[in-house]
């Protein structure tokens, strides 16, 4: 491909930054990552952990998985060199208990099968009676007539609370609200039913993604690393850009930038160093907070008039990042000997004394054997209180009487509250000025393919 000349600096190195870089770069433009921290993968990366004998194990800053409806996140993966077929995962969409209760979708994966395998798997849902299953099928059948759409201002649960005839309360319990913590992050009283309906569109109705001649990901599947997330993009991701002629600079922080006549200047000591466009790839707070050093005694009259539209827009940016409320995750790792799940992932019954709504079995996704990851969503209260209720959780719907702590994070500012009729910030800021990751306006929640998608729509803009 023909290199365009043009020089892009992207400011972080979690994934929105690093996709942006291997979009840029195959779009011919010369791309360098700026990363303030000496790793890269942002929300979604690797962390030293220890077993209770000491052993040091790599554990992930938060337990994501993917499904197969994430195409450009899987096709961007493979660009770099990762081997979807050994570095996820799939399985049939499921939302089943320790018990064996739950939903489960058969694994059907044929085009003209898309859809039936959810109706399918409700009418074959263990523990639920006829009204639960029947009541939930002419409730989503209800919602595909009309498109997967509703009113704007509608919330999860006022879009449930209206079918007719009404979802039952265990499938709000068992099945509506943790699929809503989990593609949301925000409570159903709370979220936005339009980005509910459009993440189960492409859950269900999507088409599938061909991997190679031996791999479909069908859009229901559920597809959880066996690799840690630092490695399952990032890394390969930084490897093919120097490969490629990029840059990535570590422990960069940038605290203002400079537009001048030669384009964009960055305050990391490379004064004469300009790029032609700049994309923002950082968490919504950190990039509210970057300056741009406006000269408004610019003796060219164009550099100063710009100078001041670029400023009015950031300002108007800034301030819509600003508004943005924000999500907990909080993700517990434990350790049992001996500890395997019946699946590598398990839905757990929850309410105030037990917090997390999923448990996920490292030991069968390549990790250490008996190491757990419990998730709980919208997290909130104290974190040693949520600890010990999770491993109180765990002892009882796992039995796992061993059961113990092993490390507890939290990320307070893990995703924005996807709420009804939010206004995120747009990808273009001002000219040369644009920004990527999972809180800029889209069709998506906060996610990595939503992150993804955004990287791809701000290099389309350069």
């Amino acid at each position: 491909m023909e290199k365009s000349n043009k020089k892009i600096a992207i400011i972080g190195g979690g994934w929105a930054g690093m996709a942006a870089a291997v979009y840029a770069t195959q779009a011919g433009h010369h791309a360098t990552v700026f990363e303030a921290t000496q790793a890269l993968g942002g929300r979604a990366r690797v962390v030293n952990g220890a077993l209770p004998n000491g052993k040091t194990v790599p554990l992930d800053n938060g337990q994501h998985i993917l499904i197969g409806a994430y195409s450009d996140s899987l096709k961007l993966m493979q660009t770099v060199g990762v081997n979807l077929a050994k570095a996820l995962l799939r399985s049939p969409m499921s939302m089943q208990f320790a018990d064996g209760t739950g939903l489960i979708l058969p694994d059907w994966r044929k085009l003209w099968m898309v859809g039936l395998d959810a109706a399918w798997g409700i009418a074959r849902t263990k523990g639920w009676t006829w009204t639960d299953k029947i009541n939930l099928l002419r409730a989503t059948s209800s919602w595909q007539r009309n498109g997967f759409q509703c009113n704007a201002s509608e919330t999860v649960l006022r879009l449930c609370q209206k079918t007719k005839p009404v979802i039952t309360s265990r499938v709000m319990a068992e099945l509506i609200e943790p699929l809503c913590l989990s593609a949301l992050n925000t409570p159903m009283q709370t979220a936005s039913a339009s980005v509910f309906l459009r993440v189960l569109k492409d859950a269900l109705f999507a088409p599938s993604t061909h991997v190679d001649a031996n791999t479909i990901f069908g859009p229901a599947n559920m597809l959880l690393p066996k690799r840690d997330l630092s490695n399952l993009f990032p890394h390969p991701a930084a490897a093919w850009l120097m490969q490629q002629g990029g840059r990535i600079q570590l422990g960069s922080r940038i605290q203002s930038l400079h537009y001048g006549h030669n384009g964009w200047q960055l305050d990391v000591g490379d004064a004469n160093q300009y790029y032609d466009a700049v994309i923002l790839a950082g968490s919504a707070s950190n990039m509210a907070s970057v300056g741009i050093n406006t000269a408004y005694n610019a003796t060219n009259t164009v550099v100063r008039e710009l100078q001041h539209l670029i400023h009015r827009e950031l300002q108007a940016w800034q301030s819509k990042a600003n508004a943005l409320q924000y999500e907990a995750i909080a993700t517990l790792y434990a350790y049992a000997p001996n500890a395997k799940l019946s699946q590598p992932m398990l839905a757990l019954k929850t309410d105030a004394s037990n917090p997390a709504q999923f448990v996920f079995d490292r030991g069968q996704l390549g990790g250490e054997a008996g190491l757990l990851a419990f998730v709980i969503s919208a997290s909130s209260g104290d974190r040693l209180i949520v600890q010990n209720q999770v491993i109180a959780q765990g002892i009882k719907q796992l039995n796992l009487p061993n059961l113990q702590a092993i490390q507890t994070i939290v990320e307070k500012r893990a995703t924005f509250a996807c709420t009804p009729q939010l206004q995120r910030p747009a990808t273009q800021i001002a000219p040369g000025l644009l920004a990527c990751g999972d809180y800029i306006d889209g069709p998506y929640p906060a996610t990595l393919e939503g992150a993804v998608r955004s990287a791809k729509l701000a290099v389309n803009l350069i």
